[in-house]
């Protein structure tokens, strides 16, 4: 499993704008909203798998 690396704000921007996205999509706005999947899958996971090969973290580190 992939490790958390989204914030808090990151994760609720995400699965807002993939949300819309897909209504978007889903009212026929046009094909290409279904990329919305995307920012919402990974909003609800709380990882980015871009995020974890660019080495980016928006969410702060544990104190293990």
């Amino acid at each position: 499993m992939l490790s958390k690396n989204v914030g808090n704000l990151d994760r609720i921007a995400r699965i807002v704008i993939g949300a819309l996205l897909i209504l978007g999509a889903v009212m026929g706005y046009g094909v290409w909203m279904w990329i919305g999947v995307i920012p919402l899958a990974t909003g609800l996971m709380s990882s980015c798998p871009l995020y974890s090969i660019f080495g980016i973290r928006t969410c702060p580190m544990s104190k293990d």
